[in-house]
């Protein structure tokens, strides 16, 4: 089993930076894929970040490249999802995701391990 926790959502201007933290604990292995997902209200799921749990590989929405970083820290268990130059639309509760798959998938059915979400709110 993995668990998931994630912090540091809020509210944030137009323009402004939040970073994401997602504290992973239980079993986990140099295979898996870590995921970040967000979902607005009446929006389903959608793919933002993925990232290899030994860091070297890294995806992104085309909605977010540029703008969004995720990045792990293995000796803490802990992945990052540095965002800056926030826009309102990317106003949705943030989820951390995992899976035992290799790939960087883009498709939630495909990670087994969810956390509870933060809330991301961006102003305008």
């Amino acid at each position: 089993q993995v668990q998931l926790v994630e912090s540091g959502g809020g509210l944030v201007q137009a323009g402004g930076s939040l970073r994401l933290s997602c504290e992973v604990s239980g079993r986990t292995s140099s295979r898996y894929t870590m995921g970040w997902f967000r979902q607005a209200p009446g929006k389903e799921r959608e793919f933002v970040a993925a990232i290899g749990w030994s860091g070297g590989r890294t995806r992104y929405a085309d909605s977010v490249k540029g703008r969004f970083t995720t990045s792990i820290d293995n000796a803490k268990s802990t992945v990052y999802l540095q965002m800056i130059s926030l826009k309102p639309e990317d106003t949705a509760v943030y989820y951390c995701a995992a899976t035992d798959r290799a790939v960087l998938t883009t498709t939630a059915g495909n990670y087994n391990y969810w956390g509870q979400g933060t809330q991301v709110t961006v102003s305008s």
